[in-house]
């Protein structure tokens, strides 16, 4: 982008692995970008096996240099698992370069210096490991580079300047979201624990909050502009959002408190302080970037135009717009210039269009107590066209799965003037929805009629999740037709026991006191560890075997059937 204009032209493109959450996870310009043109990027590389790695790019002008990159840091490969990579890169006080990746799934990679999952990494700018980091006397090659452990999925980071302070975002699983201070060697704990602990071995966050209506802290920025658009006050205060919530607060690091900021944001994952001093945000849910300002008398500001459409006789068209200014805001949607009754928000759909409306131009005039603003007009255009019909033949409606299982996706579509329509005509798209948010499990593919699935063994431990496969067909006018089918999972009570009763056991690396059940999807797995030694009730108990015949520490797959597993110790 420049001068608030979207480039045509891509910086880079690289081939990346896109499933899940993987791809292109975090950007970063050298301190001394002016004099070198350095770029680093964070990315899953497809070669020789599916990794994260760090590379090095050279910048000319808006481009990268072809063939500039420089391969700093390969991290191990990863497993079957899409999501949880982390992603933020920065550059700290210090000069060396810090990475925030993912437990890649697996909960216990968080708390091994094993592997480069679950972690801070931090390396010097031309990829070796600084002399300084904490565990490089216990460690080798890759994890030389840990300097802090024992996080979940650490999408996004921050320094501040004045301080050197870095703040690390963790994403949680069920109950917390956490903001915690970056500090060398540090372990926030997880998954033994989300929030603070009463256990000396672990670092509390600086904030915590919990899951109402909020599912995921995606976006953290220190206010320290050199240009300062807001009022002093909120100088040094660090800002943050949450994907589910859709919310921006505000919280002082010297005093911990925190007050709201912005609301209705459409899932924000990245905040930044831009040189003009506004805060920007980049929201998936909205598909836009957003600025927002500081100023008692704003007029509006049109920040995302309305879209032409093409659309067949009897569809619906929604138009969308979005703005800035003071609040509150007020809309009205025009036709032809004329106000269309009743159109007062920032969208406006209009059903059942007819070929009255070809050509008819639709705008929004946006206003507040301090001016008005009026967009582009959209242009509609109605064809007397059929809209294509689509129907997902495969999988079967109220077809259930279990983690291992491959799904086959099917569908047909035809259309009144071009007939049976071809494989480039179907996009196909996969989402696993999980509590109210949804993880990408198969990106928009274009070109087939049909295709398989592998539902993942690993990953998403929670039984509140699904499938939802997406078919859209388009025909030769450009007329769409979308449909879903959902599929659900099979799930099974698992109940943890010990004898004799009452003593600790670990699920996924999560502490629990027996008996424990909980409800897991038939065929994800789980791993499960009798704690051995532990004392309670005066006597020390000792790890002796599993009713399944596994060892101490091992890992199942939830069965098709409701299950106990019992672990049996003796006293010392």
């Amino acid at each position: 982008m420049q001068n608030g204009s979207l480039l045509a032209t891509p910086f880079l493109t690289l081939p990346v692995d896109p499933l899940g959450e993987r791809g292109l996870l975090g950007v970063a310009f050298d301190p001394n970008f002016a004099t070198n043109n350095f770029v680093y990027v964070y990315y899953t590389a497809t070669t020789p096996t599916i990794h994260n790695r760090v590379s090095r790019f050279t910048a000319n002008g808006n481009v990268a240099v072809p063939g500039s990159e420089v391969v700093l840091l390969n991290l191990d490969a990863l497993s079957t698992a899409k999501h949880h990579n982390g992603g933020a890169l920065h550059f700290g006080n210090d000069g060396k370069l810090y990475v925030a990746t993912g437990d890649n799934g697996d909960p216990d990679n968080a708390q091994t210096l094993g592997n480069p999952f679950g972690k801070i990494l931090r390396i010097n700018r031309d990829g070796s490991i600084p002399a300084g980091n904490p565990f490089v006397d216990r460690t080798t090659g890759v994890d030389e580079s840990i300097w802090a452990l024992g996080l979940r999925n650490p999408f996004t980071t921050a320094f501040q300047r004045s301080t050197g302070r870095l703040y690390i975002n963790d994403v949680g699983l069920q109950t917390y979201e956490e903001i915690n201070q970056g500090k060398p060697g540090a372990n926030y704990g997880w998954p033994a624990v989300e929030g603070p602990s009463s256990n000396p071995d672990y670092t509390n966050p600086v904030h915590y909050y919990a899951h109402n209506g909020a599912c995921a802290i995606t976006g953290g920025a220190f206010y320290e502009p050199d240009v300062l658009a807001f009022p002093s006050g909120h100088y040094g205060k660090y800002f943050f959002a949450d994907y589910c919530a859709g919310w921006i607060r505000r919280l002082n690091p010297e005093t911990g408190a925190v007050s709201g900021f912005a609301t209705g944001l459409g899932g924000p994952i990245d905040l930044d302080v831009g040189p003009d001093g506004a805060l920007y945000y980049l929201a998936r849910g909205s598909r836009l970037v957003g600025r927002i300002g500081y100023d008692i008398s704003q007029p509006p500001v049109i920040t995302v135009q309305p879209k032409s459409h093409t659309v067949g006789v009897g569809q619906s068209v929604t138009f969308m717009v979005g703005a800035s200014g003071s609040t509150p805001l007020a809309f009205q949607w025009r036709r032809n210039g004329t106000a269309i009754a009743g159109a007062t928000s920032a969208s406006y759909t209009r059903k059942n269009v007819q070929l009255t409306d070809n050509g008819a131009r639709f705008d929004v005039v946006v206003s507040n107590a301090f001016g008005r603003a009026t967009s582009d007009g959209a242009l509609l255009t109605v064809i007397q066209d059929a809209v294509p019909s689509a129907t997902i033949t495969k999988p079967l409606a109220g077809t259930t799965y279990a983690g291992g299982n491959v799904i086959e996706y099917a569908g047909t579509g035809s259309d009144v003037e071009d007939g049976s329509l071809p494989a480039s005509a179907f996009t196909w798209k996969i989402n696993l929805h999980h509590d109210g948010h949804t993880h990408p499990a198969m990106p928009a593919t274009t070109g087939s009629k049909s295709g398989t699935f592998r539902i993942p063994v690993t990953g998403e431990t929670s039984a509140n999740v699904f499938y939802r496969i997406h078919l859209q067909v388009r025909d030769s006018a450009g007329l769409t037709r979308s449909v879903s089918r959902d599929i659900l999972p099979r799930k099974r009570t698992i109940t943890l026991a010990t004898n004799p009763t009452g003593l600790q056991l670990k699920l996924d690396g999560r502490a629990v006191t027996s008996p424990y059940s909980f409800v897991g999807v038939v065929g994800i797995q789980r791993k499960l560890e009798a704690v051995s030694p532990q004392v309670s009730g005066g006597t020390t108990w000792v790890f002796q075997s599993w009713s399944d015949g596994g060892a101490r520490i091992h890992t199942i797959r939830t069965p098709g059937t409701n299950t106990t597993y019992t672990a049996r110790f003796v006293a010392q």
